[in-house]
Order: structure tokens, then C-alpha cells, then sequence
């Protein structure tokens, strides 16, 4: 498993948003991030690897060398799914980038989102499209898990993660029906492609979909979560939930059917509430307590969890998440405290980073420096 974040760039001491990409990337010295749309943003992606300490150690690495990288020109990393700040994003001047701008106007060049994907590997396409068939219903809980983004164009969206209502306006972005073979998935992205609307497979944007570039699953509901331990839940969850439809597919068991239109209803309501309300249930359709939703999709994985040896670990990250809240309830609060949304910024700038000490475990590690 492996794992990309975006990352804004804000002004180191103001909070402001900053269109620095480029010159970030030329003070990056070890060649670990990418540019993305945006000139307000970076990209992170980890090595490929099966343990979720050495997951953390690299995210944890990958943080700290974005962070320098900014410092050397004034700005600073905000692991924020979107700018809570008014901004006016400047395109990234490649030719695909360009291109998508002229096609898709605002959709394209007011986006300004950032997210958190998760690579898992799988054997060939029939494992991956099986395995896309299982775990379609579970995915808008990652999504309430990791919401980021309650702020956009510098006003309270309403929503736990906003991130994911602006990216719905790319026509090729959602939950996919089921489709039962590799050959059903290529044809859709071949139509989709040939529709002559989308320019080239990297912008098929499911929520799940089969890499174009490795041989993963690559889940990309989640929003760039605020602190780097969280990220290593939600890769701890895509692979369990990966694992087990790919023991489900393996054992003969069909998947559950929910429909697509039921599937954006769910993610909807993750999006709008993230854990703090109601999801709907993957397996009965109908609303309960977001608390009771995460125990079924415990309860689900917790036969591959165990197997894995990371039961309890995961338990552990994910009853911290759950007792501070997710970064769409720290934005929140760091706004109620001071009325003011470059703080709530630069309180993110704070809460993203990591230190240089030696961990002694994946949470101890992962604690903000102000927690440390």
C-alpha cells in the first residue's frame, strides 16, 4: 500500500494561500513532490510498503521535506482539503492543465482541493474489479472519517467536507455501478473517454477506481487529513477493506447491490455531517448514529485486521480520531476560538507537522508538537 496527499501552500506568517508551486518544487532537493492543477498546491506519495509503522515514518519524512522545501521560500504546508481563505487559484501553465481549464471552465479553474488516495496492490484486474464491486458501499465512511474541508471561498460551507461537493462537478468524479468484469470496467472508461469529454484515463475520478500507472486499487474518497497518523488509518482501512472483498470474491460470495444513485445519497450525508450526525448503513440503506456505522465497518474488517496483526492498532488510531474529532471539527473550533480564519490556517500548518524524535509508536509519533 502506498499513499499520495495534496498539500497547500500558505504564507508561513499570515496563513494566506500561495501560488508558490513552482518555486517550492525547485527548492525541493530530494525530488519527493509533484506539482498538481493548482500553483497553490503539492503532492506527496509514499513508498510502497505492508507495514503501517514504516507507512507513518514515510508520510511523517514526506511532511517534514514539504515543510522545508516551503520554508526556503516563505511558505509553509497546511494539510487542509480546502483553503478556508478566499483565493483565486492560478493554473499550473502545463499543456494538459491548460487544456483542462479551456474544456471544463470554472469547474476547473476555481478547483482547489485537496485529498488523501490510497494505493493497494492487487494480482490482475479481475481481483481489482471484484474488489471495487465489494467495497463501494463502505467507502462515504472513510469519507466522513477524514472530512477536512468545511470552508470554502472563506465562508462555512455547512458541510464536514466541502472538498468532496466541489469535485462532484468534474462529470467523470463518484461511486460506480457494479461491474462484474474487467472487460465492463475498460468499456466504461473507453465510452467515457471516447465521449471525447474527459481527456485521458488519469481523469477518471471514481471514488475507486484501478490505477493507471501501478497494479492498486487506488480509494481516493478521503480528504488530505489534518495529522499524518490519520492518514495511516484510512490506508489501514482501503487495505482492509480491499482484503476482505478480495476474500469475499475469492470465497464465491457476491457483492451487496446497493445502487449508484443510494450511493451518492451515502456519501452525501458523510460529506455533510462527517461523524458528528447520521450515516446511512452500507447494508441496510436507512440512517444511524455515525458511531454505530464505524462499529459495522470495524465490526466488517475486523477478521482481516486481526489476520494482519493490526486489530488493535487500528482500534487505537481510530478511537483518537474519534475522541479529538476530524479536522473539519478542529477547523471549526479553532475558528469558534478566534473569529478568525487565518488562524484556523495556521492552526492547521501546526497540527499537520512532525518532529524529528523517534517515535515509540505510530500515535505517540504522530502527535502534533503542541501535544508532544
Amino acid at each position: 500500500m502506498g499513499v499520495e496527499e495534496e498539500l497547500l501552500l500558505v504564507d508561513a506568517g499570515t496563513g494566506d494561500i500561495r501560488s508558490s508551486a513552482d518555486t517550492v518544487l525547485r527548492s525541493d532537493v530530494n525530488d519527493d513532490l509533484t506539482g498538481e492543477l493548482q500553483q497553490e498546491q503539492v503532492e506527496t506519495g509514499s513508498r510502497t510498503t505492508t507495514d503501517l509503522h514504516d507507512l507513518y515514518a514515510d508520510i511523517c519524512k514526506l511532511r517534514r521535506e514539504a515543510t522545508q522545501a516551503a520554508a526556503r521560500t516563505g511558505t509553509a504546508i497546511a494539510a487542509l482539503g480546502t483553503s478556508p481563505l478566499p483565493v483565486s487559484p492560478l493554473t499550473t501553465p502545463h499543456a494538459r492543465y491548460l487544456k483542462m481549464v479551456e474544456r471544463f471552465g470554472l469547474t476547473a479553474s476555481e478547483q482547489l482541493a485537496c485529498g488523501c488516495h490510497v494505493h493497494v496492490s492487487v494480482a490482475d484486474d479481475d481481483e481489482a474489479v471484484a474488489v471495487l464491486d465489494r467495497i463501494r458501499g463502505w467507502l462515504p465512511i472513510l469519507l466522513a472519517l477524514s472530512a477536512n474541508s468545511p470552508y470554502w471561498q472563506g465562508e462555512d460551507s455547512g458541510y464536514a467536507s466541502f472538498r468532496s461537493q466541489a469535485w462532484l462537478r468534474w462529470p467523470s468524479a463518484g461511486p460506480t455501478p457494479l461491474f462484474g468484469t474487467p472487460e465492463n470496467y475498460h468499456s466504461l472508461v473507453e465510452q467515457l473517454i471516447g465521449s471525447g469529454t474527459v481527456l485521458d484515463d488519469g481523469m477518471i475520478y471514481f471514488d475507486a477506481r484501478l490505477s493507471a500507472n501501478y497494479p492498486t486499487v487506488e480509494v481516493r474518497t478521503a480528504d488530505v487529513c489534518r495529522r499524518p497518523q490519520d492518514a495511516v488509518l484510512m490506508a489501514a482501512l482501503s487495505r482492509g477493506l480491499v482484503e476482505t472483498a478480495s476474500r469475499e470474491w475469492t470465497a464465491g460470495q457476491p457483492p451487496h447491490e446497493v445502487p449508484t444513485q443510494l450511493l451518492q445519497v451515502m456519501s452525501w450525508r458523510a460529506a455533510r455531517s462527517g461523524i458528528t450526525g447520521e450515516l446511512v448503513h452500507p447494508r441496510t440503506g436507512r440512517p444511524q448514529g455515525a458511531a454505530r456505522v464505524i462499529d459495522a465497518l470495524m465490526d466488517y474488517l475486523r477478521p482481516v485486521l486481526s489476520d494482519l496483526g493490526e486489530h488493535d492498532l487500528v482500534g487505537e488510531l481510530l478511537a483518537d480520531l474519534l475522541s479529538r474529532g476530524n479536522g473539519a471539527m478542529a477547523q471549526r473550533a479553532s475558528f469558534a476560538r478566534t473569529h478568525d480564519l487565518r488562524a484556523v490556517v495556521l492552526e492547521a500548518v501546526a497540527d499537520g507537522s512532525v518532529t524529528d524524535r523517534a517515535p515509540g509508536s505510530v500515535l505517540e509519533a504522530c502527535q502534533s508538537p503542541r501535544e508532544a
